[in-house]
C-alpha cells in the first residue's frame, strides 16, 4: 500500500522516509513504509524518529553541501540520546517551517550557523527523547525512572532488567514531551568528540548519492537558457522555427531577458539553443570591461563615504610618531561550484513539487508561491545533495525559472545551467580595494586604523532596507570587528554601483577584508621592528581565546625557529562565526621566474566543543585549499558589457600538485561550538602574502598574486 506525502501532513506527523515513484498519471512523494508501521514510530520531535526494530532516524533541514553536517547534528542528537551510534541513519526531510533558521527565521544554510545556531535545539531533541523513553520503561516496571538509566539504546531498570528504545516506542509516545530537559556534562559525551565515519559518505564513495543533476522522473523535459552575454542586454530577434527544427525539441519559452528550449535530451536542448540564433541588445553598460571596473574603483576611492568609527582616528594618526599607508585588492570571484544550478519541478492545478539542491529553501518556497499562485502548504520541496555550493545555492533564481517553465508547459521540466552559464551569470563574490593607513607611538604600539573601502553592495540587491545612510555593513565584516584591542578606528565605505550581480562567497566579507587587515598587520610589525606574533598578541587579551589560539600556532608551527633556508614563513588569524582561526605559511619563490612554492601551511582552529573532529579538519583543510586557490588563480574578467570568464580554462582553481603539506590543530577553549565553514579561509591568503615578504622582501597586496613581480631583475 501506498499513501501520499504532502507537505501539510509531514508538518503534522512529523519527517517520514521519501522516494519518487512512478504511478499511473505521473509521479508521487510516497511513504516508504506502511502507514500502518509508521503510526507505531516514536516521534518527539521533527528531527526525530525512533522505530520498533530500533532503526533511528535524525532527519535534518540542513542542506547537504558536502561539509559532514548531517553527521554532525546525529551525532548531538544521537549522543544526548544515549542512542546506538550503529544505528543511527540520517535523510533530509522536505523543507518545512520546523527547520528555519532560529535567528534569521527563514530555512537557510549559510553563515556556518548549522550547529551554533542549534546547539541547544539539537541536544534538547535528543535529551527529551531519552528522558520519555526512561519514563516510559519505569512505568511498565513501576520504578522511580530517577532510578534508571539508559545506555546503546537500552533503558536499564535499578535491577539490571532492560528493554530497548525499539520496544518503548508505543510507550514513549505516550509520554508529555519535557520542556527543559537537562544536558549531559561535557565529560559524560560518548559521542560528540570522537572519530565516526561519515554516514553519507559509503553512498558517495560507490556512486549511489543521487545529486540533483542526477534526479530524473517520467515524461520529463530538459530545459537550458539561452542568456544575455552583456548585462541588461534583450533579446532583439531568435529563430523559434530553426530550434524546433531540432530532433527532439519540443518547445521554446520566452522568459523575461532569456530563452529557454525544451527538449526530450539534454543534447537536442543544447542543440536547439544553438539553433536558436540570438541576436542581442547592447546592454545598459556596453563599455564594462576590467579596465572601466578599474578607473571606476579608483574614483570611489576618492572622497568621503559612509563612515563608521570609534574613538578619532584621526587626531590619532596625526599625533603618531610613525604613519604608514598601503592598498590592497580583491577580484570579482564566481563561486565555481562543480555541480552546476540546476533544478526539476512539477507544477499542476493543485501542487507544486520541487526537487533542488539548493541552500535557501524559504526563499524558493516563496517564489514557487508567487509564480503558481499556490499557498506554500501545496509546494513540496525536496533538497538533494550538492556538489558544491559556496553560497551560490543560497539564490533561488534556478527555482523560479523551472517552476515558472513547468507552469507553462503543464509538464514537469528540469532545467540545467551550462558551465558557461555559471560562469556568465553568477552572484560574484564583490570585488574591494581598501587603502588603510595606520600609526604606531614612540615604542612601536599601534595608535589607530583608517581604512578606505570601495565595494559593490550585497545588501542593496537583497535587503536594500538594510543600507543605511549608504553604508551595507556586511560589506565591512573584519574592517570594524577585527579581534584586537583598539581604541582609535575609522571605516569609509563606498557603496560601488555595478550591473553584475553579487552575492555572498564562502566567509561572506572576511574573505575580502581580512586580507588587507593582516596584511597591514604584518606592514606595521616590520615597521616597528617588532616579530609578526609578538605585535598582534600585544593588541589581544591575554588568555582570550584569540590570544590563545595564536600562540598555539607559534608553538605548532615552530615560529621561534629558524626557518629553512630559502623558506619565508607568514602568519594571519581572523574571528569571526564565533571561531578564532590562525594561519602559518612557508614558502619560497624562484627569483628567476617569480614562482611561488608554499611548502608548508599549519592552522589551528578554536570553534569551541568540537563535535566531529574529523569534519573539522576536513573543513580546516578545504578552507586552506580553497584560500591558496585565491590567492594564486581566482577572478572574474569582464569585457564588452558582460562576463568574459566562461568557464574553467580562463579561472583556473587549484590542482592537486599545489596543494601543500598540512597540519591542523584544534583549540579547544570549551565555548559553545561555533562556525568553521567559513572562518576555515580569510587568513590563509595574508599568511602566504606575509611569508612571501618574508622570503624576498616583496610586497605583493592585489588578489590573485602577479608572481612576476617577484623576479629579480
Amino acid at each position: 500500500m501506498t499513501n501520499e506525502m504532502t507537505r501539510r501532513r509531514f508538518l503534522k506527523d512529523g519527517c517520514l522516509a521519501l522516494a519518487v515513484a512512478a504511478v499511473p498519471g505521473g509521479m508521487t512523494l510516497v511513504n516508504v513504509t506502511q502507514a500502518l508501521a509508521a503510526d507505531k514510530n516514536f516521534q518527539p520531535h521533527a528531527f526525530l524518529e525512533i522505530a520498533p526494530d530500533d532503526s533511528i532516524t535524525v532527519w535534518v533541514g540542513q542542506t547537504n553541501l558536502g561539509q559532514g553536517t548531517h553527521t554532525c547534528i546525529a551525532m548531538i542528537i544521537a549522543d544526548e540520546l544515549d542512542a546506538d551510534w550503529r544505528r543511527i541513519g540520517v535523510k533530509m526531510a522536505l523543507a518545512a517551517d520546523v527547520f528555519k533558521d532560529p535567528v534569521w527565521g527563514v530555512q537557510l544554510t549559510a553563515g556556518s550557523t548549522s550547529i551554533r545556531r542549534r546547539w541547544d535545539l539539537l541536544r534538547s531533541v535528543g535529551a527529551a527523547a531519552r528522558l520519555m523513553l526512561i519514563r516510559a520503561a519505569a512505568g511498565k516496571w513501576g520504578v522511580d525512572p530517577a532510578k534508571c538509566s539508559s545506555k546503546e539504546s537500552r533503558v536499564i531498570g535499578p535491577d539490571g532488567r532492560s528493554m530497548s528504545y525499539g520496544e518503548l516506542v508505543g510507550a514513549a509516545s505516550a509520554q508529555p514531551v519535557p520542556e527543559k530537559p537537562s544536558f549531559k556534562e561535557r565529560k559524560d559525551y560518548g559521542i560528540m568528540g570522537t572519530y565516526r565515519q561519515r554516514l553519507d559518505m559509503v553512498d558517495k564513495i560507490q556512486g549511489r548519492t543521487e545529486f540533483g543533476l542526477d534526479f530524473k522522473v517520467p515524461d520529463m523535459l530538459i530545459a537550458v537558457m539561452d542568456r544575455p552575454k552583456s548585462y541588461g542586454a534583450k533579446p532583439e530577434s531568435y529563430d523559434e522555427k530553426a530550434a524546433l527544427a531540432v530532433k527532439g525539441v519540443e518547445k521554446v519559452v520566452r522568459q523575461d531577458d532569456k530563452i529557454a528550449v525544451l527538449a526530450t535530451s539534454t543534447y537536442a536542448a543544447l542543440k536547439g539553443r544553438e539553433a536558436l540564433g540570438t541576436k542581442w541588445s547592447k546592454g545598459t553598460l556596453p563599455e564594462l570591461s576590467d579596465e572601466y571596473i578599474a578607473d571606476l574603483f579608483k574614483s570611489k576611492m576618492e572622497g568621503s563615504g559612509a563612515i563608521k568609527s570609534k574613538g578619532d582616528a584621526d587626531k590619532a594618526l596625526s599625533e603618531s610618531a610613525t604613519t604608514i599607508e598601503a592598498t590592497y585588492s580583491v577580484p570579482f570571484m564566481a563561486h565555481a561550484q562543480l555541480e552546476p544550478s540546476n533544478c526539476t519541478a512539477f507544477v499542476e492545478k493543485d501542487r507544486c513539487r520541487i526537487w533542488v539542491p539548493i541552500q535557501g529553501q524559504t526563499d524558493s518556497l516563496m517564489a514557487a508561491a508567487e509564480i503558481t499562485g499556490l499557498p506554500e502548504d501545496k509546494i513540496e520541496l525536496m533538497t538533494t545533495p550538492c556538489g558544491g555550493g559556496f553560497g551560490r545555492r543560497i539564490e533561488s533564481d534556478v527555482v523560479a525559472e523551472t517552476v515558472s517553465l513547468s507552469k507553462s508547459v503543464s509538464r514537469p521540466v528540469k532545467l540545467m545551467w551550462t558551465r558557461e552559464d555559471e560562469f556568465g551569470d553568477d552572484v560574484y563574490r564583490p570585488a574591494s580595494v581598501c587603502r588603510t593607513r595606520g600609526g604606531l607611538d614612540a615604542k612601536g604600539n599601534l595608535t589607530a586604523l583608517r581604512h578606505k573601502i570601495a565595494s559593490p553592495s550585497i545588501l542593496s540587491r537583497v535587503q536594500p532596507e538594510a543600507v543605511k545612510n549608504g553604508m551595507d555593513s556586511s560589506s565591512i565584516q573584519g574592517l570594524d570587528d577585527m579581534p584586537y584591542k583598539l581604541d582609535n578606528l575609522l571605516v569609509d565605505y563606498a557603496l560601488v554601483d555595478l550591473p553584475m550581480r553579487v552575492g555572498w562567497l564562502r566567509s561572506i566579507a572576511y574573505s575580502n577584508n581580512v586580507f588587507p587587515v593582516e596584511s597591514f598587520m604584518d606592514e606595521l610589525a616590520y615597521k616597528a621592528g617588532r616579530d609578526p606574533v609578538e605585535f598582534r598578541l600585544s593588541m589581544l587579551e591575554p588568555g582570550s581565546r584569540a590570544y590563545k589560539a595564536l600562540s598555539l600556532l607559534a608553538e605548532k608551527s615552530g615560529w621561534n625557529t629558524p626557518a629553512p633556508k630559502g623558506v619565508g614563513r607568514g602568519i594571519a588569524m581572523t574571528e569571526c562565526f564565533e571561531t578564532v582561526v590562525a594561519h602559518m605559511a612557508e614558502v619560497s619563490v624562484d627569483r628567476s621566474t617569480g614562482a611561488v612554492t608554499v611548502q608548508r601551511i599549519v592552522g589551528v582552529v578554536d570553534s569551541g566543543i568540537s563535535v566531529y573532529p574529523d569534519a573539522l579538519t576536513a573543513q580546516m583543510e578545504g578552507g586552506a585549499i580553497m584560500g591558496l586557490s585565491m590567492t594564486f588563480n581566482e577572478a572574474m574578467r569582464f569585457a564588452n558589457g558582460g562576463a568574459q570568464t566562461e568557464n574553467f580554462s580562463g579561472y583556473p582553481i587549484l590542482s592537486m600538485t599545489q596543494v601543500p603539506k598540512m597540519e591542523f590543530h584544534l583549540a579547544d577553549s570549551g565555548a559553545k561550538a561555533g562556525g568553521i565553514g567559513e572562518p576555515s579561509v580569510p587568513s590563509v591568503p595574508p599568511a602566504v602574502t606575509n611569508a612571501i615578504f618574508a622570503a624576498t622582501g616583496v610586497r605583493l597586496r592585489d588578489l590573485p598574486l602577479d608572481t612576476a613581480k617577484l623576479k629579480k631583475g
